[in-house]
């Protein structure tokens, strides 16, 4: 084998591996199954418990404008649209587990759902302050979904979702998508819950993600993108790139063999 065979054969090895196949970018491939559809079982929808370092958005309302004066719990809340305003404006909650509302004081909040912290506020303002014809009217929100992502990820930073519920594509879109050298495969996700911190991952070229337990983010989620193996090779990603890099390195290399021979 002369050395322009081996030239060639280095060549097409390096192209052949420097590359990002085309499997690897697609997200939620059927990879188990021919057709076109996935029939998928109806995913259970867990309620969220609320955790220490979450805020909430409370408004309560009556009929008779006093009343409602009397327990107006921030002017800001029907207009949030920062993070900065949340942090002033709305409910955080303590490491205790509790929040404080004007005349109700403390009220714990941990572990429960916003349903359950309505209906308990409005208990308890039913039974300690108003009647039945007060019509009391009383609202509970997480102050949208806080996120950190961060790696291989085009727009890295925190974020906010304002949804009751949001998915880890919703994160990964409203974060400019994954870029080419990310690892969809293995994308890591530190979760905090209130027995401490855990660590897992979801393979988002595959559709069996959707089946995940961790396909929906929570409050606080810190989501990691490592990259792929070709990014530190430094070839590229697309056959141009990796091309034009073989070039670059072949014509370096007959330069240097050239000019040695001067």
């Amino acid at each position: 084998m002369n050395k322009n065979h081996i030239f060639l054969l280095l060549f097409l090895v390096l192209l052949t591996v420097s590359c990002v196949p085309t499997k690897d970018l697609k997200y939620l491939q059927n990879q188990n199954d021919s057709n076109d559809t996935l029939v998928m079982s109806e995913i259970v929808k867990k309620p969220y418990r609320i955790q220490s370092n979450d805020i909430l958005v409370i408004n309560i309302k009556t009929i008779d404008p006093d009343l409602t004066e009397m327990f107006k719990v921030s002017d800001g809340n029907r207009n949030i649209v920062s993070e900065q305003v949340m942090f002033f404006e709305g409910f955080n909650v303590d490491d205790h587990g509790n929040i404080r509302i004007p005349i109700l004081n403390e009220v714990k909040v941990l572990g429960l759902t916003t349903e359950e912290v309505r209906k308990n506020i409005e208990r308890r303002l039913l039974d300690e302050y108003f009647n039945a014809e007060a019509s009391l009217f009383v609202t509970v929100k997480l102050a949208g979904i806080r996120y950190t992502i961060n790696g291989e990820i085009k727009s890295p930073g925190t974020n906010i979702i304002y949804n009751e519920r949001a998915t880890i594509m919703d994160a990964i879109s409203n974060s400019g998508d994954i870029t080419m050298t990310g690892d969809r495969k293995n994308v890591l996700i530190i979760r905090q819950y209130p027995h401490g911190v855990e660590m897992h991952t979801i393979n988002l070229l595959d559709k069996k993600a959707l089946e995940s337990p961790y396909y929906y983010i929570q409050p606080n989620d810190f989501i990691l993108i490592n990259p792929l193996k070709q990014k530190s090779w430094g070839t590229g990603t697309t056959g141009i790139q990796t091309l034009t890099t073989i070039i670059s390195a072949l014509s370096l290399v007959t330069s240097i063999i050239v000019l040695s021979r001067l």
